[in-house]
């Protein structure tokens, strides 16, 4: 897979990709993952990339032209499957998008910055938008960080044990199960039985049990889906 962010802040989201699983899988050749400084793209001698809103009000708005520019460059080189804009009022992401998306080649996400993006820019470029919550960030880097995370921690070969990601909150519309790990007993408080059994039809049983159990209590408008 190969993700290509356009930002005015390169500097911000580089380091999600410097760490951990992220960095493992670039390292591994699983995924590619390139910053695109959307001020290269300017033909302003100041490098800037937005202009005031036509009809007056607070706030610039990041222009068509060097949005476009980057975004027909990349387009020219390599076919893509999606061109994602991370915005508020996108949809919101959730397990099955991360899913469905992990399974593309090649995609791009736009982060938005000061008051959004020319609309012009939507209408003819655009072919998905994501938001990460019901909630307002600086700019859309730390939503394309997380977008990124969701998706290449799904790609084959990223996790050391491929099946941990199947089990993981909300692949089937439920939130994990407790997990214990060692000590068996903390402070009077005791690993569940079943768990040391050895018996791991009886262990899958309670896993699924309290699987629903937990996500009737935190989170029943799952289960209406």
């Amino acid at each position: 897979m190969r993700i290509d962010i356009i930002t005015v802040l390169p500097d911000l989201i580089r380091s999600p990709f410097e760490a951990s699983i992220l960095k493992r899988a670039i390292a591994k050749g699983l995924v590619e993952v390139h910053m695109h400084n959307l001020r290269d793209y300017s033909t302003n001698k100041h490098k800037n990339v937005d202009d005031y809103q036509f009809g007056g009000g607070a706030g610039m708005v990041m222009s068509v032209e060097p949005i476009a520019a980057c975004i027909e460059k990349l387009q020219a080189e390599r076919e893509y499957d999606e061109v994602i804009y991370m915005t508020p009022d996108g949809e919101t992401l959730n397990q099955q998008m991360a899913n469905s998306l992990s399974l593309l080649g090649n995609i791009i996400i736009l982060c938005g910055h000061y008051k959004g993006v020319d609309q012009r820019v939507r209408d003819l470029f655009i072919t998905k938008e994501i938001s990460i919550g019901d909630y307002v960030l600086s700019g859309g880097e730390l939503g394309a960080a997380v977008l990124c995370d969701s998706i290449i921690r799904l790609i084959p070969g990223v996790l050391s044990n491929e099946t941990s990601a199947l089990t993981d909150s909300f692949q089937d519309n439920l939130l994990s199960p407790p997990i214990y790990t060692r000590p068996a007993e903390y402070k009077g408080h005791k690993v569940p039985d079943v768990l040391l059994s050895g018996n791991f039809a009886e262990i899958e049983k309670w896993r699924e049990n309290m699987a629903y159990e937990h996500t009737k209590t935190r989170r029943p408008d799952l289960l209406e889906e």
